[in-house]
């Protein structure tokens, strides 16, 4: 369960990858651009979230 805890935003990233590969390539090319937006829109708020919770622990001790 550790796992799933750590990795689930790169898992959430690379699954929208996927999608977005499957859009581009049945023909839905616009879309597939736009999904291709989230993978990194997914990591970014998932570096931040974990930086944000990273500095409140250093706060509390």
């Amino acid at each position: 369960m550790k796992f799933l805890e750590k990795y689930y935003p790169i898992l959430l990233a690379f699954l929208s990858f996927l999608y977005s590969i499957y859009l581009w390539f049945t023909g839905n090319k616009i879309e597939g651009i736009y999904v291709g937006l989230w993978p990194v829109t997914i990591l970014a708020f998932a570096i931040a979230i974990r930086q944000r919770r990273n500095d409140n622990k250093n706060t509390e001790e």
